[in-house]
This record gives structure tokens, C-alpha cells and sequence, in this order.
């Protein structure tokens, strides 16, 4: 008689701990997003107790939901829209800079070449040679 006591303390004891153990578990995510000061705190407790009845379906989708924020950072992606939109400014300011190097390059091309009037000959007394100054190209 004793030992069927001893059973039935023992198998209630069991239930309590699974019981108090699996709503322990469904509220690590909740626990997560309150230290990292999530802005859906409420929505993963909610969903949480919801997973109760889903049998934790749903329960690794809230730990990952949880885990994606942090205070410092916000969701990540804050650091790659600030990098891009530094790219940007960078890839304006070299188109700025190439518009400016074409029409510097094409104001000197349109620019008459002065030519000289005569060409000067030099005679070189020693040699009896005819020297030219070279054209500029």
C-alpha cells in the first residue's frame, strides 16, 4: 500500500514539473525580448502562450523573432542603409567630379590651336643645315 502512495506521489510529482517546466520554456523568448528591450515585447508573450496550444510549433520561430532585435543595434539594418546611402553620396560625387573632368575636356578641345604665321628656319652655319621647329600636335 505504501508503495502505491509512492508511486502516485512520485507520478504527480512528475506531471507538476513537466507542467511548470513546458510553461517555463514557452517563456524564454518573452524573457529575451525584455532583456534586449524589444519594441513587440507583448506580441512574443502573447504568441508564447499561443504556442502552448500549437504544442511549441511556432515556439523556434518567436526565439528567432526575439533574438533578432537588440537595443544598440535596433534590427540590423540600420549600419547597411547608413553605408549605402555613404556609397551613394561617394558614387555622386564621382559622377560630379567626371562631368566636370568631360567638359573641362571638351572646352579644351573646342578651343582653337594657335598656329604660327611662319615657320622660322634656322641655318646652321658649321653645318649648312636647316633646322625646323617640330609642330605641336
Amino acid at each position: 500500500m505504501f508503495l502505491d502512495y509512492f508511486a502516485l506521489g512520485i507520478l504527480f510529482f512528475v506531471v507538476v514539473v513537466i507542467f511548470y517546466g513546458v510553461i517555463a520554456i514557452h517563456d524564454i523568448p518573452y524573457e529575451i525580448a525584455k532583456k534586449r528591450n524589444h519594441p513587440q515585447q507583448d506580441a512574443l508573450h502573447i504568441a508564447g502562450w499561443v504556442s502552448l496550444f500549437t504544442l511549441h510549433a511556432i515556439w523556434p520561430f518567436l526565439w528567432i523573432w526575439a533574438t533578432l532585435y537588440r537595443e544598440d543595434r535596433g534590427w540590423g539594418f540600420s549600419t547597411v542603409m547608413k553605408r549605402e546611402q555613404a556609397l551613394e553620396d561617394d558614387v555622386k560625387a564621382l559622377r560630379e567630379t567626371v562631368m566636370a573632368l568631360q567638359a573641362k575636356l571638351e572646352q579644351l578641345e573646342s578651343a582653337p590651336i594657335p598656329i604660327p604665321a611662319a615657320a622660322s628656319v634656322e641655318t646652321n652655319a658649321a653645318t649648312s643645315t636647316v633646322v625646323s621647329p617640330k609642330a605641336e600636335v
